[in-house]
């Protein structure tokens, strides 16, 4: 039997957006709807390719919904996926195990969604699979849950659904831990995973594959995102295809400061780098974050004006493409060796040395972070999303850190 199945995870549909400001409506709108337009894709996706059905391994939504909006977008491609005769199989994940309202609404009959009591076994007996998972009871899962999957299934092409961190991923909860060798052992064709956001091929024959999340959110989820394709032929793996869905990018560009002589030079360099993320982006509008480090003559200028700084490189970016938009700017920079032991040396060293403590003072930084939680609750929900996350309070303290030292290191 030959067929085709898409596999996604990590749709995190109407997430919300985190640490941007945007100057036009339009692309706001472009990026706040880009959850949904690259589901969207992915549903045309599997209609067009005649996808036999689609695995969703996880994280379809973003924990509790705000209204039924979402479930009802859901319901609808989902609906359109049944008209089409494409069955989908889901396995919920920790952010799914969070969703309340989702249990009030009626999925199309074409939705299976794995029970969170124990591992299951689904079977499409016309094409000779058996698809074996379990969805999350809550949101912290700790326990190898994929031990207890059920065996291979005789004559058939068996395959995994687990939403699971593996054996640990970088910037992931180690939710449902489990081995590569322990999955691998296990025997089935296809290991379907979600959870980790970066598209991964962890092995191949049987297959172990993260396939990404369908559309990055925010700068840490670079580059092109989307799902797998995965063809079968007399139930072996014979192509798999990773798929570009997303209709928005998010980028990080690092300019090279140490050969830029003037700010003319390096707003030069930034605009080259830009020009090269929109080509790569072909057509889909970019958020994108300039990080400066490094050690520059340039840094006073880079460091004591942030506002004269931003206008500067959103200049840029409109003369690269009117789809750019800045996420933010980080400077890190140090001015040379020589500027620093002047300044070390002087009457003004001790003021510097408690400036410099800033940034690695962990009492100060616990006690703002205590204020901000204290505020978060104090806050109606509508302001909630304006202030800053724990990380982005410490990215705070380092940017008033550097605009100190900059202004300390100023000639006269």
């Amino acid at each position: 039997m030959n067929f085709r199945f898409l596999h996604a995870a990590d749709i995190h549909l109407d997430s919300p957006l985190r640490g941007i400001v945007f100057s036009g409506l339009g692309r706001a709108e472009a990026f706040r709807s880009a959850s949904r337009r690259a589901f969207g894709n992915l549903v045309a996706t599997a209609i067009e390719r005649e996808a036999a059905f689609l695995l969703l391994a996880g994280d379809i939504f973003d924990g509790d919904w705000r209204d039924f909006g979402t479930g009802l977008f859901f319901t609808e491609q989902m609906g359109r996926l049944d008209r089409a005769g494409i069955r989908v199989f889901i396995t919920d994940g920790n952010h799914d195990a969070a969703t309340v309202i989702r249990k009030r609404l009626t999925w199309p009959e074409n939705v299976t969604v794995f029970p969170s009591r124990q591992p299951h076994t689904f079977a499409i007996d016309n094409l000779r699979v058996a698809l074996h998972g379990q969805s999350f009871a809550r949101p912290d899962v700790s326990e190898n849950l994929a031990l207890s999957y059920p065996p291979t299934k005789a004559g058939c092409f068996n395959i995994g659904l687990l939403h699971t961190a593996c054996n640990g991923r970088e910037g992931h909860a180690l939710y449902a831990p489990c081995s590569l060798p322990q999955l691998v052992a296990h025997g089935y064709d296809y290991w379907a995973l979600g959870h980790v956001h970066g598209r991964e091929i962890l092995n191949e024959f049987p297959h172990v594959v993260f396939p990404g999340n369908l559309q990055g959110r925010h700068v840490r989820e670079t580059g092109a995102k989307g799902a797998t394709l995965v063809s079968v032929n007399d139930g072996h793996v014979v192509n798999i295809e990773h798929l570009v869905l997303d209709v928005a990018r998010w980028a990080l560009v690092a300019p090279d400061v140490s050969i830029a002589d003037n700010m003319t030079d390096l707003m030069e360099l930034v605009r080259t780098l830009l020009g090269e993320q929109i080509t790569a982006a072909d057509g889909r509008p970019v958020a994108v974050r300039v990080a400066f480090s490094g050690t520059t003559k340039l840094h006073a200028a880079l460091a004591s004006d942030p506002v004269g700084l931003r206008a500067g490189i959103e200049a840029a970016a409109l003369a690269v493409s009117d789809e750019l938009v800045l996420e933010k700017i980080k400077v890190a920079t140090s001015a040379p060796g020589a500027n620093m032991r002047a300044l070390r040396a002087d009457v003004l060293s001790e003021l510097w040395q408690s400036v410099m403590e800033v940034g690695t003072e962990a009492t100060l930084r616990q006690q703002l972070t205590r204020e901000l939680r204290g505020l978060r609750k104090r806050l109606p929900s509508s302001d909630i999303d304006d202030l800053p996350s724990d990380h982005g309070l410490a990215e705070i303290v380092e940017a008033a850190q550097a605009l100190l030292m900059s202004r300390l290191a100023q000639e006269g």
